[in-house]
């Protein structure tokens, strides 16, 4: 053999060896705890947000009965800041509206956003439900989004998790904070109004891994 084909054969072994550890560096990578694949289904792209007050009156009642979901916050009476200033929307859990900002400036919060469609969601509830009842923890809002309001309450029932709740139906909280299109993901609102993103959004697995967050972003 030339030594013009010998360097040829070894280009070609070489391209395939890239090939084959680049392609199980990607199959290890989520294993490794780089970002999961979206929890996201591509038909949810379509999917609409539900606003509680386009739900059927007597499923939602019945649903937010069942529930029994905390009280949605409300001003912390120090002056709103940041990008969550001014943003109101729906409380799930009863009627009325909650202003985001205005409930959230003054003290640390966590801001998680999930849907009652999205499974790695349902296993990481549990999680902020558990360090929700820590002593210490900060205040846990979730954020149920592109969801049938009836739908999250009754899964909320189901797995016990009473943590307050609000919509998004316009999507205004998303856009405030500029939020990836993937479920779950959750940021820790700052004190002085100021939001982080737990980077990469991985689920929670329990509620160690919830304060541990906390505590780098806080």
């Amino acid at each position: 053999m030339s030594r013009a084909g010998a360097t040829r054969s070894e280009i070609v072994s070489t391209v395939v060896v890239a090939l084959l550890v680049a392609l199980a560096v990607w199959a290890l990578w989520p294993s490794q705890g780089g970002t999961p694949d979206p929890a996201v289904p591509p038909a949810a792209a379509g999917r609409p947000d539900s606003d509680p007050a386009a739900a059927d009156p007597a499923a939602l009642a019945a649903a937010r009965a069942s529930a029994a979901l905390r009280p949605c916050p409300v001003p912390s009476g120090a002056p709103a800041a940041g990008p969550l200033a001014g943003v109101s929307v729906p409380c799930l859990g009863a009627d009325g509206t909650v202003d985001v900002g205005a409930a959230l400036t003054g003290s640390p919060a966590l801001v998680n956003f999930w849907a009652s469609w999205c499974v790695p969601c349902r296993d990481e509830l549990p999680a902020l439900q558990e360090y929700a009842g820590r002593p210490g923890s900060v205040p846990v809002l979730t954020v149920d989004v592109q969801d049938d309001p009836v739908a999250a309450l009754d899964l909320a029932a189901r797995l016990g998790i009473t943590l307050p709740a609000v919509t998004d139906p316009r999507g205004e909280l998303r856009a405030a904070l500029g939020t990836p299109p993937v479920l779950p993901f959750t940021y820790v609102v700052r004190a002085d109004g100021t939001p982080a993103m737990v980077d990469p959004p991985v689920p929670f697995r329990d509620a160690d891994d919830v304060a541990a967050a906390v505590e780098r972003l806080r």
